[in-house]
């Protein structure tokens, strides 16, 4: 069942874009933007990250809908609009693991009554779920996209293997950070912890600029971002990461990103992210906190999340897939050897892309570039 109702930016959304509410998503009442309707149109769903929501794709939906696409993009479990979920601390992890995170977006399509999906698109953490979306129903989503995310894999049965996804968080990684001369934590084992939430919804500067000053970091106009591939998954090389990623051991989120709060005038000159636009994202925040994207973070080291995913060691992605990052995100390179291994991982892999003048919100910073790519990503994958 499907509902009208007011989502949000109004006024900062293009007229092709509306907003509407899709019940009966595997508990939730999903809030979505949808672009491209009442057509017989081949589907696209479009998965957002962390601190993100469907908006995050307000800028490439219009496009992919005048080239003939019908585009959904919801908010996903514990963000924005969307509603019947919670996200205390305490509570279980498993509604926010990986498995039902996937089991969402099925959930969707057959909501909207879709049979199948032309092309499953993530972006940063939606990448994994748009990855696992296209390895368990293949046969729902004919195609894949993972964004500043590359796909690697499931996670390995024995910790001797290579690093599944939740090791970022590891206790021996997280020792020899600390143990740095200038020491260090990862920003994922932070997200884990109880007090991220309260030192982000609590931010000193506000929620609006903690979020200006976070985006604006980890963007191509912050000059210093110049990535680059890491040797190996050890401290002193993952110190080479920007403080977003690799922290200084006694600050929290709101004061690393504060340190490169852009200027009034970088502020006015940010065409990809105005501050109308970042209001959008600021008022989501402020009404619901940070816990339920952080719960994803969480849901990554918890052993019977992880235990749902090591079933699926070794599988592929064997519909057509894709990667595209910008070629100023620090995020394509902070798994080291993660785009190298992306072609065992998908056996009908076209392509990896790095886009010019784009840091981690690719799809804000160049939307025309990325559009490009996925049309000529899906026109190869439907004729291929």
């Amino acid at each position: 069942m499907t509902t009208e109702g007011t989502g949000y930016g109004a006024d900062t959304l293009d007229s092709r874009i509306r907003s509407r509410f899709v019940e009966g998503v595997n508990g939730l009442t999903m809030h979505i933007l949808e672009a491209g309707w009442g057509e017989d149109r081949p589907r696209l769903l479009m998965l957002h990250g962390f601190p993100e929501i469907a908006y995050s794709w307000r800028k490439v939906m219009p496009l992919l809908a005048d080239a003939g696409f019908h585009v959904v993009a919801p908010d996903q479990r514990g963000y924005g609009r969307t509603t019947g979920w919670t996200a205390n601390y305490d509570d279980s992890l498993m509604p926010y693991g990986m498995l039902n995170l996937t089991r969402d977006a099925v959930g969707l399509v057959n909501a909207l009554g879709w049979d199948t999906v032309g092309g499953v698109i993530g972006h940063d953490f939606g990448s994994p779920v748009a990855a696992y979306c296209a390895l368990i129903r293949p046969d729902i989503f004919r195609s894949v996209v993972t964004m500043s995310g590359p796909w690697q894999g499931p996670p390995a049965l024995a910790s001797g293997e290579a690093r599944g996804s939740g090791a970022a968080g590891s206790a021996s990684i997280a020792d020899d950070l600390a143990a740095l001369d200038r020491p260090r934590k990862h920003y994922q084992l932070y997200y884990c912890t109880r007090p991220a939430d309260t030192d982000m919804t609590n931010a000193p500067q506000g929620v609006h600029d903690f979020l200006r000053a976070y985006y604006h970091h980890k963007s191509a106009d912050w000059t210093q971002n110049l990535p680059h591939p890491l040797e190996a998954w050890s401290a002193s090389e993952l110190a080479k990461l920007p403080t977003y990623y690799v922290m200084d051991l006694d600050e929290d989120m709101p004061t690393t990103v504060a340190h490169e709060m852009p200027s009034a005038d970088e502020i006015s000159n940010c065409s990809w992210l105005t501050d109308d636009e970042l209001a959008v994202y600021a008022g989501e925040y402020e009404r619901n906190g940070f816990q339920g994207g952080l719960n994803w973070y969480r849901a990554t080291r918890d052993p019977e999340c992880l235990a749902q995913l090591q079933l699926f060691h070794g599988k592929t992605i064997d519909v057509p897939a894709a990667f595209i990052g910008g070629a100023s995100d620090w995020g394509v390179y902070q798994s080291p050897g993660a785009l190298d291994r992306m072609p065992q991982a998908c056996t009908k892999l076209l392509g990896r892309h790095l886009v010019d003048g784009a840091g981690h919100w690719v799809q804000q910073e160049q939307p025309e570039a990325v559009a490009d790519l996925l049309l000529n990503f899906l026109d190869e994958a439907a004729t291929g």
